[in-house]
């Protein structure tokens, strides 16, 4: 447990290092460069594409018309660029926080090791390949396990355990391999993963749980379309917010157990899991 609050607790403070600042702010200005080019090229044509569209519909003139009798005719016209962007938004999202956890998880995990353990080895026990195809695979078993106990959602307490369950576990598989890919042997990340498994799972569901800020700031996007374009760009601030503390959590957990673990004896009998860590 005390490793664990310890972590956490590091993990809440770094979060104030220029470094992680920066890093939180890059999505940010990577989405308002994208989303500018974008709209230099393509907005007028999108938006007046989109508008034949609405006018060539029958739906579109009673909604119209309905919207006229209530004195906000004028709101036609913005419906256009409203659709454009809802259309764009989730395509820009991705790609924002696809570069986010390229750059910032390695980031990350070096501030951790340099300030606190720069005398730690790296075994260099993974590569960027096998990374890869590691989180690529978790990612499909989280899928199947989503896909298979979908039905289980409707029954009210089982919605509220479940996904978290199977994120979490997501969660702590990609992001504890990649804060020890560096540093751990495959057989040090094997022994970390059987031992703190637990603990690595408790982290995962609850960053799970973190990660749900977002998406409530871009359901409110969706009601108050008029703030759509700032709540949206606040929406992936908070989420890389949360990645960047969840990065820290896992990166602070796994090379301290990681340095403990090597600073034990080689008789040292498991721990078991959910223990007080020495």
């Amino acid at each position: 447990m005390s490793l664990f609050l310890d972590s956490f607790w590091r993990a809440v403070f770094y979060c104030l290092h220029p470094r992680v600042i920066f890093l939180s702010l890059l999505p940010l200005v990577l989405m308002v460069l994208l989303a500018s080019g974008l709209g230099y090229f393509f907005w007028d044509s999108a938006v007046n594409g989109v508008f034949l569209w609405l006018e060539s519909t029958a739906w579109m003139e009673n909604i119209a018309r309905w919207l006229g009798e209530l004195g906000f005719g004028g709101l036609k016209n913005a419906l256009a660029p409203l659709l454009v962007i809802f259309a764009i938004t989730p395509l820009l999202v991705v790609v924002v926080l696809f570069l986010v956890a390229v750059m910032m998880m390695p980031a990350v995990v070096n501030l951790v090791a340099r300030r606190r353990f720069p005398a730690l080895e790296r075994r260099h026990g993974a590569s960027f390949t096998r990374g890869a195809l590691w989180s690529l695979g978790s990612m499909l078993l989280a899928v199947i396990a989503l896909a298979v106990s979908l039905p289980l959602w409707f029954i009210p307490p089982l919605v509220l355990v479940l996904p978290p369950l199977i994120w979490g576990w997501l969660t702590y598989r990609v992001m504890a391999f990649d804060a020890l890919a560096d540093h751990a042997s495959p057989g040090e990340r094997a022994r970390m993963f059987r031992e703190h498994r637990s603990w690595l799972l408790l982290m995962g569901v609850g960053t799970g749980y973190l990660g749900a800020a977002p998406s409530i700031v871009w359901a409110s996007g969706w009601f108050f379309a008029a703030a759509f374009p700032i709540l949206i760009p606040v929406a992936i601030w908070i989420y890389t917010l949360v990645f960047a503390f969840s990065s820290l959590w896992f990166a602070h957990y796994c090379l301290a157990a990681l340095e403990q673990m090597r600073g034990a004896p080689p008789d040292a009998p498991a721990q078991a899991p959910l223990q007080a860590l020495p």
